[in-house]
């Protein structure tokens, strides 16, 4: 019989002839002035931030609300009430929602991008090495999403099962500090960069997006309507930069 422990963020499993230990994935409820509004597979902690974040990438919010973890610690309470309805507001947030790009590119309500920083393109490469992923290091399941300074330095980072999750953590941290928008740092993603993840970047009004893995055709096309630095691949010595160059050396 397979037993497992959990233990915050990952959780130890007990197999016949297997000990592991693995990413944990809980549904957390995002309730708003007492009223559900929606539920999300993460992996528990930054909860308060998760949900702000989330808010605030839909234009739900704009700004740091009240936030606590109800005692079952898998609802969060944001204090109400929304800048509009969420039954009105069409969410964009799978790669398999099958809606048109012009649809979706059209929902996106952010300002472009504002000029600066201009950055090395050996940074943008080697920016991933700098996550810090203690949680994968155990587990190898979890996306991480760093916020890092021009300079380089690192300001914040968290690790979630889904990528859109870290996203929305480390943005709902800077909310808490009034850090948003997020003008002129970083972000840069564990993963491949879907249309999502450029959207909650926009609206954060993040200048550079980077990513160890792929972008998407949408998500190309909105980085260079936002006038966002998105750059891909970025493992080692190379690095691909799709759109608004003029910020890489």
């Amino acid at each position: 019989m397979t037993r497992v422990e959990l233990r915050g963020a990952y959780a130890a499993v007990h197999a016949p002839g297997l000990d592991d230990e693995v990413a944990v994935e809980e549904p957390l409820e995002i309730r708003v002035g007492g009223a559900p509004l929606a539920i999300t597979m993460r992996t528990p902690g930054e909860d308060e931030e998760l949900a702000l974040g989330f808010l605030y990438g839909e234009g739900l919010i704009d700004g740091a609300r009240e936030a606590s973890v109800t005692l079952d610690a898998n609802t969060v309470e944001v204090a109400g009430p929304l800048l509009k309805d969420p039954q009105a507001r069409r969410f964009y947030t799978t790669s398999s929602c099958g809606v048109c790009g012009k649809g979706a590119l059209e929902e996106v309500d952010a300002p472009p991008a504002a000029d600066g920083p201009i950055v090395d393109r050996a940074f943008l490469s080697h920016l991933p090495d700098r996550l810090r992923q203690p949680t994968f290091a155990r587990t190898g399941g979890l996306h991480a999403t760093g916020l890092f300074t021009p300079e380089g330095e690192l300001l914040k980072v968290s690790e979630d099962v889904g990528r859109h999750n870290a996203m929305d953590k480390v943005i709902g941290w800077a909310l808490r500090r009034d850090a948003v928008p997020l003008h002129p740092n970083v972000l840069c993603v564990s993963g491949r960069l879907s249309f999502e993840l450029v959207q909650k970047a926009a609206v954060a009004g993040v200048p550079i997006l980077v990513g160890v893995g792929a972008p998407s055709s949408l998500a190309i096309r909105l980085a260079d309507d936002q006038r966002i630095t998105l750059a891909g691949f970025a493992r080692g010595e190379r690095v691909n930069v799709y759109t608004s160059v003029e910020r890489v050396r």
